[in-house]
């Protein structure tokens, strides 16, 4: 019930608990809304409950009013929704996507109202905003080694949930691929298998994300050659796949999904892409704090559908990135985004991320 923009009413919260945990009756799920309201729910009105005042890390929130959602955006193939995951999903076709290729919030607490307040006003909080260097100012970056272990735990659950909600979404064979953190992603990857997805690999975005290798902190001079953790240098990005029906080449066949686009007939998809971090010229396009650059998101995209046929969800679509990705490779998409921000922010990116060139590098004209 955390996981919503909105009250549910009481045969929703049953539907949902037996997504997660099975078949649960009905008199049950009203008799543990009873006895705990109003602890933890509270009753906005007949029949709908909300989780009493709070959402991740004890935050006092204001139920969105539903009206107040954007009509979808469209570039090309690319459709754009302004709205909660987790209630747009629940509102879709079963066997509707192909793919998932998204860049999720990896610990949650950073991108709560509060949060991104402090980044959008310069003052930080949990994010670190790092000095410029050499004429060079770079991007901020969340400090997940200060999550608390009830903020893991919620992280745990959110993904779960996430995943159970979706798994029905995708056909037999569609492939799952999320980006993460090396501090967060043994939390994430149980989640997903938890909820019944098929773990694949992953793959490694191969760059400097200058996340550790510092001194320790107010102690720089007298331990100048000690480093507290490994400088960053790899992003993990999970692999998942929803169980296929059969063998592969029956899954191919009737769902042209199950496995991974070969870059050239004689070069199999790998594990392993260099990536340099994301540029400027694509920052300046879309400056979300988590973009990722279209010449790494291309390579990835691409290679989700196997037979290049399908469509392509992301759920956390933030700037947009990987529905330009995926409209630069001819592939129909659909994002997700909640945040209003970001949601103002894709619109306007995506055209112009689609006109990068491969390499990112620069527009073109």
């Amino acid at each position: 019930m955390s996981l919503t923009s909105r009250p549910l009413s009481v045969k929703e919260i049953e539907q949902r608990v037996c997504q997660v945990i099975g078949p649960t009756p009905t008199s049950s799920v009203r008799s543990y809304l009873r006895l705990n309201t109003p602890a933890s729910f509270v009753r906005e009105r007949r029949g709908l409950y909300a989780v009493q005042g709070r959402t991740y890390g004890r935050l006092k929130r204001k139920l969105p009013d539903p009206q107040a959602w954007r009509e979808p955006a469209r570039f090309g193939q690319a459709t754009l929704y302004h709205a909660d995951c987790f209630d747009w999903l629940e509102q879709q076709e079963d066997n509707s996507f192909h793919a998932v290729v998204t860049d999720p919030p990896y610990g949650l607490h950073e991108y709560t109202p509060e949060q991104q307040a402090k980044l959008r006003n310069g003052k930080g909080g949990v994010w670190r905003i790092p000095p410029s260097f050499d004429g060079h100012v770079r991007s901020p970056l969340p400090r997940f080694t200060t999550l608390t272990p009830e903020q893991l735990e919620e992280l745990r659950t959110f993904f779960f949930v996430w995943a159970r909600l979706l798994l029905p979404k995708l056909v037999p064979g569609a492939q799952v691929v999320l980006a993460s953190n090396p501090l967060l992603s043994y939390i994430v990857s149980g989640a997903l298998a938890d909820a019944g997805f098929e773990r694949r690999g992953e793959v490694i975005r191969l760059t400097m994300t200058m996340r550790g290798g510092d001194r320790p902190k107010a102690a720089h001079e007298e331990f100048a050659d000690v480093s507290v953790m490994p400088r960053s240098m790899w992003e993990p990005w999970l692999v998942y796949r929803k169980p296929i029906e059969g063998r592969v080449q029956d899954n191919l066949r009737r769902w042209n999904t199950g496995g991974f686009r070969r870059p050239c007939a004689d070069r199999p998809f790998g594990d392993v892409i260099p990536s340099a971090p994301t540029r400027k010229t694509e920052r300046d396009l879309a400056p979300h704090p988590s973009l990722k650059p279209q010449a790494f998101l291309r390579q990835l995209v691409r290679a989700v559908l196997p037979l290049g046929k399908g469509i392509v969800l992301d759920p956390f679509a933030g700037a947009g990135s990987t529905l330009a990705a995926a409209e630069a490779m001819g592939y129909a998409s659909v994002g997700v985004e909640k945040d209003e921000h970001f949601f103002d922010m894709a619109c306007t990116a995506i055209p112009k991320l689609i006109r990068i060139n491969a390499d990112g590098s620069q527009a073109i004209r």
